[in-house]
């Protein structure tokens, strides 16, 4: 699985902005190589604004440019998304904009709850429901742990193509793991 690394506040600044993460997912719901226009066309924007957004993503390595067509005198460009494991390098960060870097982040996490609970709501009401939901605590090593991730990573990446089964139906995955902290809760 390749890793992309964000290690400055421009780089987090552009990956967590709300309207870029639409952009992203539009692109991995395509499943391939797209234009602009394909992409502002489905989420139903303009697709000057949509060009903008994917100009930034493409400058940190979230959208590459993979292909070039000339179709009727115009160049389409077709771009893919970044399909592996985003981390952010906290550390990489000078301590005057820590606070800044954890203010992004929180926005960041903040949309991926608020548009996961969307899903999970709008799922629950369906008849019959169609959503599940687990928290458990769990007891693993570091490298178990990252096991775990990558595991569910890889599950969701061969799972990805609508081709593959005539009864497969689209589920969103909000997936978190993390360390607790307070090792006095078991």
């Amino acid at each position: 699985m390749e890793i992309k690394e964000l290690k400055t506040l421009e780089e987090i600044r552009i990956y967590s902005d709300p309207y870029r993460m639409q952009i992203m997912n539009e692109f991995q719901r395509l499943n391939r190589p797209a234009t602009i226009k394909e992409v502002a066309d489905a989420m139903r924007e303009v697709p000057a604004k949509v060009y903008y957004h994917a100009k930034k993503l493409e400058s940190i390595g979230l959208l590459q440019l993979v292909d070039t067509k000339l179709i009727n005198g115009i160049t389409a460009k077709y771009y893919k998304p970044f399909k592996g494991q985003i981390n952010i390098k906290k550390s990489e960060l000078d301590e005057t904009i820590v606070q800044v870097f954890q203010s992004e982040t929180e926005k960041l996490l903040s949309h991926l709850y608020d548009e996961s609970k969307q899903h999970f709501l709008k799922a629950s009401r369906l008849a019959p429901p169609s959503a599940h939901l687990t928290s458990p605590s769990v007891f693993l090593t570091k490298e178990k742990a990252e096991e775990l991730f990558q595991w569910v990573n890889e599950f969701c990446e061969q799972h990805q193509d609508d081709k593959k089964s005539p009864e497969a139906e689209r589920y969103e995955i909000f997936f978190t793991i993390a360390k607790n902290s307070d090792s006095s809760k078991k």
